[in-house]
C-alpha cells in the first residue's frame, strides 16, 4: 500500500501533479499576456480606475502597469533592483532546533546548497514591487528523495485573489471565475509585507505609480519646453522697399539655418539671433523631477542620501542603518516564505511529518568598524584577553598563512635585533657590518651640524659644537643612560634600608623606634662606592666629549 502524501496543513496531496506544469501560458485565454498594455496612455483618470480596480481583485492592469514601469521609470527600476539585490546577496544558514535528527539537516542544507536556489530567491522579490511573486516547484524522485528538480517563476497575472477576503491565492481560469484552487505543495508564495493589508496594496508600485505619473509628464513638459526655448529666435529683417520674392527668400534663409546652420540672403538683408531668458527649465522641470525621485528613494530604500548624490560619508553612514532595517525584515520575510513553502514540505514527503523542523535565515551582516575593533583589541590583548586569531581573520577578511608564506612582520626591535643589525642567535665574525662603519670622509661638521638640527630636543643656536652628535644617537641611549640603567639599586641600597625596616617592624612604638636608630649601625659603603664609580665615568666621558685631554 503506498503511503498518502499530505502537506502541513494535513491536506492530501495528488502525487500525479507534483512533477506536471500547473499554471502554464496559453496561447489564448486569461492567461495569454503578452500583449497588455497600459503605460503608453496612462493618464490621472485612468491610473486612479487602475488602483481602484486592483484593490477590489482585478489586478491585471495594475500588474501590468507595475512591469512597465520598471522599464519606462529609469530611477524606480534601480532603486527596486537595489533592495532585491541587497536581499540576493544574503547568504541562507541552516538552523537545527533542539530535537531535530541530524539526517534532516544534512538534507535540509544540501536543498538550499544549489544555484537554483538563489535564482528562486530573486524571482520571489519580485514581489517587493507587484505585491506578491509565485513559483511553481517541479517535484521529481532524486537520490532516493522526493526533491525540487525546478523552480518555475509564474507571471503574477496567472493568478487572482478570492473575491472575499482578498487573501487567498487562486490560478486565474477560463471555466472558473472565482479561479482555481492552487495544489497543495505546489507552489511557492511570497507576499511581503511592507504594509497591513491585503497583498494587492502592499506592492510599492502601487504608491510610486503617482510618482511614474508626474515623472512621465514632467518629462514631456520639459522636451517641449526645450523644443520651444532651447534655441535662440532667429529674425530675419527686409528694407522697406523688399519685395515679396525678397521677403520669401528671407524666410527661407531664416528657417533653413535650423537645420543647415547656413543660407544666403539678398544684399540689404539682415539676420539676427535673439536669446530667449526664459531657458532655465531645469529650474522648474528638474527639481521636480529631483523631488520625486528622492520620494521614491524613500519608498523603496527607506533614504536618499546613499541612492542619490550630495551626501557625505557619515550621513550615508547613519542613513544605511535605516536600509539595514528594511534589508533585516526583508530577510526574515523571505526566510518565513521558504521555511512554509518549500522546508517543511520537503521534510514533509521524505522524512514524514516532524514536531520540530530545521529552518533557513538569511541574516543580514551587520556594519563593523574594524578601525575601532584594532584599537579595542591593541588595548584589551595586552590586559589577557583571549581572542580567536580564527575569527579576527575572518572580520578582515584574511586567510591563514601557510608554512612557506611571506609573513608581515613588525620592524625589528632592540629586543629582536642587536645594534649592529644581527638577529639573536647570530654568530659574530668579528666583522662589522658596513652601514654601523660609516667612510670617515662623511663626518664633517656640516653634516655633524645637519643631523644634530633634526634632533627635535636640540636647541637652535647652540654652541655644543655637535659634540651631542657624537657621545648618542638621536632617540637612542648614550653611555650614561646604559650604566644607569645596568645597575642593581635594589642590591646597593639593601644594607642601608634593611636596619630600617628591622626597627620599624620590631618596634611597639614610635618612642622605641627613636632609641633603637640611635643603636643602629647603618652600612653605606656600597652605595658610597657606587656613586664614587658613576661620577668617575661621567667625568671621562664629558672630557671626551668636550675635547679635553688628560
Amino acid at each position: 500500500m503506498v503511503k498518502s502524501l499530505v502537506d502541513q496543513y494535513g491536506r492530501p496531496i495528488d502525487r500525479s501533479l507534483l512533477s506536471k506544469p500547473v499554471a502554464t501560458p496559453e496561447i489564448m485565454g486569461v492567461r495569454r499576456t503578452i500583449e497588455d498594455r497600459v503605460a503608453h496612455y496612462m493618464t490621472p483618470e485612468r491610473l486612479a480606475h487602475v488602483l481602484i480596480q486592483a484593490q477590489n481583485g482585478h489586478a491585471r492592469d495594475y500588474l501590468t502597469l507595475a512591469e512597465e514601469m520598471e522599464e519606462r521609470y529609469l530611477h524606480y527600476a534601480s532603486q527596486l533592483q537595489t533592495r532585491r539585490l541587497a536581499i540576493e546577496g544574503l547568504t541562507p544558514v541552516i538552523e537545527e532546533p533542539k530535537g531535530v535528527p541530524e539526517k534532516i539537516v544534512d538534507a535540509v542544507r544540501e536543498l538550499l546548497e544549489g544555484s537554483d536556489v538563489d535564482d528562486l530567491c530573486g524571482e520571489l522579490t519580485d514581489g517587493i514591487g507587484k505585491g506578491y511573486s509565485v513559483a511553481e516547484i517541479m517535484w521529481e524522485y532524486q537520490g532516493g528523495k522526493l526533491r525540487p528538480a525546478e523552480y518555475v517563476w509564474r507571471d503574477p497575472r496567472y493568478f487572482q485573489f478570492d473575491k472575499v477576503a482578498l487573501k487567498t491565492l487562486r490560478l486565474a481560469s477560463d471555466t472558473n471565475i472565482d479561479g482555481d484552487e492552487l495544489p497543495p505543495a505546489k507552489f511557492i508564495i511570497h507576499a511581503p509585507r511592507t504594509k497591513a493589508g491585503v497583498p494587492l496594496r502592499r506592492g510599492l508600485a502601487r504608491p510610486a505609480a503617482w510618482a511614474f505619473l508626474i515623472q512621465s509628464f514632467g518629462l514631456q513638459d520639459w522636451v517641449a519646453f526645450s523644443e520651444v526655448y532651447g534655441l535662440p529666435i532667429r529674425l530675419g529683417r527686409y528694407h522697406s522697399n523688399a519685395s515679396d520674392a525678397d521677403k520669401r527668400t528671407l524666410f527661407r534663409a531664416v528657417k533653413s539655418i535650423a537645420n543647415d546652420a547656413a543660407a544666403i540672403i539678398p544684399q540689404g538683408m539682415e539676420v539676427e539671433f535673439h536669446k530667449v531668458e526664459g531657458q532655465h527649465g531645469a529650474a522648474v522641470f528638474g527639481e521636480l523631477l529631483n523631488y520625486v525621485d528622492q520620494q521614491v528613494s524613500k519608498l523603496i530604500v527607506g533614504q536618499t542620501m546613499t541612492a542619490d548624490d550630495g551626501s557625505s560619508m557619515a550621513q550615508a553612514e547613519v542613513h544605511n542603518d535605516v536600509r539595514m532595517d528594511i534589508l533585516k525584515a526583508d530577510g526574515k520575510q523571505l526566510a518565513a516564505t521558504l521555511n512554509r513553502d518549500l522546508v517543511i514540505p520537503f521534510v514533509n514527503f521524505n522524512f514524514g511529518p516532524q514536531d520540530v523542523y530545521p529552518l533557513v535565515s538569511f541574516p543580514a551582516p551587520e556594519p563593523e568598524d574594524l578601525t575601532a575593533l584594532s584599537d579595542s583589541l591593541a588595548k584589551l590583548v595586552p590586559l589577557g584577553l583571549r581572542v580567536d586569531q580564527r575569527e579576527i581573520r575572518e572580520k578582515f577578511g584574511l586567510s591563514d598563512p601557510g608554512d612557506e608564506a611571506e609573513l608581515l612582520a613588525p620592524r625589528s626591535s632592540g629586543n629582536e635585533e642587536n645594534e649592529t643589525g644581527k638577529k639573536p642567535g647570530d654568530q659574530d665574525t668579528g666583522k662589522s657590518d658596513k652601514s654601523d662603519d660609516p667612510d670617515p670622509k662623511d663626518k664633517t661638521p656640516e653634516k655633524d651640524e645637519a643631523k644634530l638640527a633634526a634632533n627635535p630636543t636640540h636647541h637652535s643656536g647652540c654652541q655644543c659644537g655637535s659634540c651631542a652628535s657624537l657621545s648618542a644617537s638621536p632617540g637612542g641611549l648614550d653611555e650614561l643612560d646604559r650604566l644607569v640603567a645596568d645597575m642593581d639599586w635594589e642590591r646597593v641600597v639593601d644594607p642601608l634600608y634593611a636596619p630600617l625596616q628591622a626597627i620599624l617592624s620590631e618596634a611597639k612604638s614610635l618612642e622605641e623606634a627613636e632609641a633603637m636608630l640611635k643603636d643602629a649601625s647603618l652600612d653605606s659603603q656600597p652605595l658610597r662606592e657606587a656613586l664614587a664609580r658613576l661620577t668617575a665615568i661621567a667625568r671621562g666621558l664629558g672630557d671626551v666629549s668636550d675635547g679635553v685631554e688628560g
